[in-house]
């Protein structure tokens, strides 16, 4: 008999650095689950990328009190600012856009650079061909101020 699923639970979390603390702790906790289980298993999973990448995870739980997880790849904005080589800012310690995109350019970024990001999220895109990924990350990247050239 399959097993009744009683909710999912999405969170971003960096690559290899899940911790009990919030917001992993609290979020699993207030379910039910087991929260040192969920951070073994998916600091084991993301221990291969790069350390610190935001990983966006689907946690999908039980009513036994088990769980699956699955792991999508960075968004499209980290691989674009990391591109740029936009330097981290703010107390959290993150590479921001433009204040203005549009307007005010923050950086830029390759049509070459583009396909590789294209090609590293096309499982996680709506996209037939990778011509048309890089159409998603290239307006990605001008809604945050980042300029295409080539």
């Amino acid at each position: 008999m399959a097993k009744k699923v009683i909710g999912q639970l999405k969170l971003q979390i960096p690559a290899g650095k899940a911790n009990p603390s919030p917001p992993v702790g609290p979020a699993l906790g207030q379910r039910g689950l087991n929260i040192m289980m969920f951070t073994k298993e998916f600091n084991a999973r993301t221990a291969e990328l790069e350390p610190g990448a935001p990983i966006p995870t689907l946690i999908t739980y039980y009513q036994d009190k088990s769980f699956t997880m699955e792991l999508k790849t960075p968004p499209a904005s980290w691989y674009l600012k990391k591109a740029a080589g936009l330097k981290p800012v703010g107390k959290r310690n993150r590479a921001k856009g433009s204040e203005a995109p549009g307007r005010v350019v923050a950086g830029s970024v390759t049509t070459k650079q583009i396909r590789e990001i294209a090609e590293a999220k096309m499982k996680d895109l709506n996209a037939n061909s990778i011509e048309g990924a890089m159409e998603i990350i290239a307006g990605s990247a001008k809604s945050i101020g980042i300029e295409v050239k080539g």
